[in-house]
């Protein structure tokens, strides 16, 4: 495969570059900061592409790990974080139905690793990709995949039970 310039993989897979910042971040700023990240990467390793895969697993892997190494230097860092410096003025998308809202908080209480192939799942990816993409095992990748909906299951469960429970003391 004759590999294409820098600008046009960045288009082609630009929609894939959002989806994956806005399933590690839950701040506007920290989407845009990962997802400039991730270009710069793609940028600098465009010419590496071999053409062995798919260049969308290519694009997946570099992405992820992107967002993974963000999302636990983030994590390492907040507790040093000053709230303050939160901007109350930045819009936030819309916020989901009740519903979905309970389905995020489940995936964001997932580890990386487990929230990448979540992701992957949600984007239809088949296993043999999700495979390649995290470099696992097709059978980790089926197991992982159940072992992680019953714990989705369970945890939805769980909430909209405790959402129905009438407050102690009434």
């Amino acid at each position: 495969m004759e590999p294409s310039s820098p600008t046009a993989l960045l288009q082609r897979h630009a929609g894939l570059i959002r989806k994956i910042a806005s399933a590690y971040c839950r701040r506007a700023s920290d989407r845009d900061d990962v997802v400039q990240e991730i270009q710069v990467q793609l940028w600098r390793s465009h010419d590496r592409f071999d053409g062995r895969g798919a260049e969308s697993t290519w694009v997946y892997r570099l992405a992820l790990n992107v967002a993974i190494s963000f999302h636990r230097r983030e994590r390492r860092h907040q507790e040093r974080r000053d709230p303050l410096l939160h901007d109350p003025t930045a819009r936030e998308p819309a916020a989901p139905d009740d519903k979905v809202q309970h389905l995020l908080a489940c995936i964001e209480d997932l580890g990386p690793l487990d929230k990448a192939l979540v992701l992957l799942y949600l984007d239809a990816q088949d296993h043999a990709t999700m495979a390649q993409v995290l470099g696992l095992s097709l059978a980790n990748v089926a197991t992982k995949l159940h072992r992680i909906k019953a714990r989705l299951r369970a945890a939805i469960t769980a909430r909209s039970q405790a959402d129905q429970e009438p407050p102690h003391g009434t």
